[in-house]
């Protein structure tokens, strides 16, 4: 079995609840939620990708 990659879990967990708030933002009908949540998810999922292609070259995926 594979060993897990704390850093991406973390990503994920953070990308995952980002995209909660984007549906609790339209659910209070909170525009400056919802776009903040967009935002958040942009940020958290392009710091993953680019971690992992980091991991990657150096060889720890």
């Amino acid at each position: 079995m594979n060993q897990v990659k704390w850093p991406l879990l973390m990503y994920a967990i953070l990308a995952a609840a980002s995209i909660m708030g984007i549906g609790v933002a339209i659910s209070e009908k909170s525009i400056a939620g919802a776009f903040g949540s967009i935002l958040a998810v942009a940020i958290i999922m392009g710091l993953g990708f680019k971690t992992k292609k980091k991991m990657r070259e150096n060889g720890k995926l």
